[in-house]
């Protein structure tokens, strides 16, 4: 396990090596370098920026508090509230530019920005707002244990216990998690989101039980759909071919889509599975619906959501695919990207929402973020 004052020199080196040219090549491969130019750099730089000017002073960012209903986003109040998986989001869009709590341009947002998930504590361990649910607590909990080690404060440390423990203890005997801690049924879109904050949390020493993520990994390859599947195999008659697609449950038939299916495989990684067939086989599913899938996704959650995921799928498979598929989103991004520094979010929580993760994207070559790591 890394320890904190590992992870903190760490921190120091990725942001040292931000202003050092000649470093950058040795701390990345060559693909990245390439793909890391000056129109990248000040696309997140503007983006950061927006994100800055749009901040509370108490840390948080408003955004629509609501949940996915068919394909829409059902609201639960229609004011924006103080939205603290959003919120985590955007912290961790600065940490991975190599950013760092009270230390340069946006230390203080950070800063602001620990105080106020830290607040949305729970007596159980749940971090949540507002009546935010699992997703907000799993990104939270993933900003709480990228950003321990890089501060010394015992309070991060001790909500980042607690919440993983919620975690812990609320994975059903599917092997996955749902929306409310405790659920009896999982999804994929859950349970992705907990066993990425559960890898977070044991790359810098909080304990986590090896069969909570051996159960987990189950669960995603229950969750497989072959090509001689006969119940995806008639759909694809008008909807194409599902193999090698995640379905969303373990049910039949559930959807089974692209951002499912980048989720399953990043799942996957993050319980330390690397190369297989069905991983394979998902990748090519993820090739052949990736152009569809942005282009008729551009401006909604689901957009920003399939692509939080794909990156990460697509980056720990190195070269070719890797870069293929970097250089069509990263042209796709710069293309939509607000004068302001903003990527419109029409459908779901909001811009802040899609800002953050857009520029999370962009951002994954840097490798700044240890969770985001080959």
């Amino acid at each position: 396990m890394n320890s904190p004052l590992c992870l903190l020199v760490a921190a120091a080196t990725a942001l040292l090596a931000s202003a050092l040219p000649g470093q950058e090549t040795r701390n990345r491969g060559a693909s990245n370098e390439l793909l890391i130019d000056e129109k990248l750099r000040a696309s997140v730089a503007r983006a950061h920026d927006w994100l800055a000017q749009s901040q509370a002073p108490e840390g948080h960012w408003a955004q629509l508090v609501g949940y996915k209903l068919n394909n829409g986003y059902e609201l639960q109040d229609d004011q924006p509230l103080p939205h603290v998986g959003v919120t985590a989001l955007a912290l961790m869009s600065y940490l991975a530019g190599g950013h760092l709590p009270d230390r340069g341009k946006y230390g203080k947002v950070l800063e602001r920005g620990i105080d106020f998930v830290l607040s949305c504590a729970q007596d159980d361990g749940q971090i949540a707002e507002h009546g935010t649910r699992m997703y907000s607590h799993a990104f939270a909990t993933l900003f709480l244990a990228e950003v321990y080690g890089m501060i010394d404060r015992e309070d991060v440390k001790q909500t980042l216990q607690s919440s993983v423990n919620l975690i812990v203890s609320s994975q059903n005997a599917e092997g996955g998690w749902r929306y409310r801690p405790f659920a009896r049924e999982s999804d994929m879109s859950i349970t992705v989101c907990q066993v990425l904050a559960l890898r977070a949390a044991r790359n810098v020493g909080i304990f986590v039980p090896v069969t909570t993520i051996k159960n987990a990994q189950s669960y995603v390859y229950r969750s497989a759909v072959r090509s001689n599947d006969r119940t995806y195999n008639s759909w694809g008659a008008a909807y194409g071919d599902f193999g090698g697609s995640f379905r969303y449950q373990n049910r039949e038939p559930t959807r089974a889509t692209f951002p499912l299916t980048a989720a399953g495989i990043t799942t996957l990684y993050a319980a330390g599975e690397y190369d297989n067939s069905i991983i394979r086989d998902a990748l090519d599913y993820l090739d052949r619906e990736l152009v569809r899938f942005s282009n008729d996704n551009i401006g909604h959650y689901f957009f920003f959501y399939g692509h939080y995921y794909a990156v990460q799928a697509y980056y720990v498979t190195g070269d070719p695919k890797w870069t293929g598929y970097f250089k069509k989103t990263k042209a796709l991004l710069l293309e939509t990207q607000e004068r302001d520094g903003r990527w419109r979010c029409h459908t779901g929580p909001g811009d802040a929402f899609g800002t953050a993760v857009a520029s999370l994207v962009l951002q994954i070559p840097l490798q700044y973020l240890p969770i985001f790591q080959r």
